[in-house]
């Protein structure tokens, strides 16, 4: 049967749910609270520079593939991908880096260089990495996560141990050189959890890491939200930005439609892509799945201080992603989940997509993205915003060997205060809920509310998790389980 559903947000998991929801032929309009679609995948354009807002790593193309698929179509159809080469480099101190390529082998024998004998076992650690991503993005991500059954299969019952080890431990038990275990442990921060913290299973993002490689979509990550945008106004989706939702109507224990503007917009089906906390404050507390305390005992991903740069000139020493490893990232990660606090010392990352991509940046110019890691919740001022800059930059250009503060043309500064205002973020954090044991697959939020019918949920903060492929297969989780309750 045929409905109307409204869907709150624009966001990955929101659009790739509208797409789905439409083909089965409902008639669906997106609202979106901003005054352009994205969600936290937004962008930002100043004095001829471009920033992706969000996220800037393109990992596992083969989810996106798998996506337009679904629509007879392929990324192609919409964007230009590019694999970076190299994919990233990670700097330990002053002119000293390691340089991640785009291939396995080079990998090897850049871990060679670093410690004796370690290619050979990094081909093995890669090797098991990939049976998980085989077993995981194949098959277990694309499950609803309604019942501890749906991970039971011949091959994770082979795999159960894996579920108790963490990443850290089998790291270090395979390599012995700190440097090589940061870079190991790295791919992992996208799940929002400490290594300490992540079941070894989730080793398969190595494997998204160093067997599949880093991409970027040409005009940047933004590119891929008008793709998912043209196909869904091309399977009739509406789509009605500034329009912030007040209320989730309900109406005999169902949901009927949402308050937005002060005006009542009535429907079959609510379906909310947007911070899942916030959603259900939009309910009266009777109504709510999850109490406060609920959301006080989670373990959320980090939030971030993000600045997007201008400079005037074309820096050196860095590529197109570049991280600064070069502090104690065991201080910065306690700074994050076991005593929130701004980190004395902190870890960030550097994007420079004007490397790769000339329209990120008038010629002879560079776009600068940087990010530091923070626990969510923190108090966000303009003065703190304004010592941390001061701290990476003046790092970036001792650990770079670079003059850089008297190039810049302009910065912007996004915080937790940002995250909070413009999504609704809980606590502003950045990337949803951790991946941790206890926070897996049918342990997570669930897409359907047991307390309101016609009511569902789609995003960061339920299955399967944090990211960008996540969140695509996350909108279609919600929209087969959608479309089987109305046939």
């Amino acid at each position: 049967m045929k409905k109307d559903i409204l869907i709150i947000g624009s966001g990955f998991s929101a659009l790739a749910a509208s797409c789905y929801l439409a083909k089965a032929g409902h008639k669906v309009t997106i609202l979106e609270k901003n005054s352009t679609i994205g969600g936290r995948a937004r962008q930002y354009k100043k004095d001829g520079f471009t920033f992706d807002i969000g996220p800037t790593w393109y990992w596992m193309p083969d989810v996106f593939e798998r996506f337009f698929s679904d629509f007879n179509k392929t990324p192609e159809d919409y964007y230009q991908l590019e694999k970076l080469n190299p994919a990233y480099s990670v700097y330990f101190g002053k002119d000293d880096y390691i340089t991640i390529e785009d291939t396995l082998d080079k990998i090897c024998s850049a871990f060679e260089a670093e410690e004796k004998g370690s290619s050979v076992k990094l081909k093995e650690f890669i090797s098991d990495a990939q049976d998980n991503y085989n077993v995981a993005i194949k098959d277990l991500v694309y499950r609803p996560g309604k019942s501890p059954w749906e991970l039971v299969t011949p091959t994770t019952i082979k795999k159960i141990n894996q579920f108790f080890g963490t990443i850290k431990k089998d790291v270090r038990k395979n390599f012995n050189n700190e440097r090589l275990v940061k870079i190991l442990e790295f791919p992992v921060l996208f799940l929002g959890a400490k290594p300490s913290d992540t079941p070894s299973f989730y080793s398969f993002m190595n494997y998204a890491d160093f067997g599949i490689g880093t991409f970027h979509p040409k005009k940047g990550m933004y590119q891929v939200i008008l793709a998912i945008e043209e196909l869904a106004r091309s399977l009739g989706v509406k789509i009605q930005t500034n329009s912030n939702v007040e209320q989730i109507l309900i109406k005999k224990g169902n949901a009927s439609g949402v308050k937005t503007n002060g005006q009542d917009i009535h429907a079959d089906i609510v379906l909310s892509g947007a911070d899942y906390h916030h959603s259900e404050s939009l309910l009266p507390k009777a109504f709510r799945q999850y109490s406060e305390a609920y959301w006080e005992r989670k373990t959320f991903a980090p939030s971030s201080l993000l600045f997007y740069v201008g400079f005037d000139k074309k820096l050196k020493n860095v590529n197109h992603h570049t991280l600064f490893f070069d502090v104690d990232f065991d201080k910065h990660a306690k700074s994050i989940y076991d005593s929130p606090s701004w980190p004395e010392k902190p870890l960030f990352y550097a994007s420079f997509p004007s490397i790769t991509d000339y329209s990120a940046a008038p010629e002879n110019k560079e776009a600068g993205i940087f990010l530091i890691p923070l626990a969510p919740g923190l108090e966000d001022t303009e003065a703190l915003r304004a010592q941390y800059f001061d701290i990476i930059i003046s790092r970036f250009e001792q650990l770079t060997s670079q003059d850089v503060k008297n190039n810049i043309i302009f910065k912007k500064s996004y915080c937790v205060n940002d995250f909070v205002e413009d999504y609704n973020s809980y606590k502003g954090n950045a990337y949803g809920m951790a991946n941790t044991l206890l926070q897996t697959a049918f342990l997570r939020p669930k897409l359907q509310s047991k307390k309101v019918k016609n009511l569902f949920f789609t995003g960061q903060l339920t299955v399967p998790g944090p990211g960008v492929p996540p969140s695509l297969i996350s909108g279609k989780l919600v929209a087969d389980l959608i479309n089987t309750q109305n046939n």
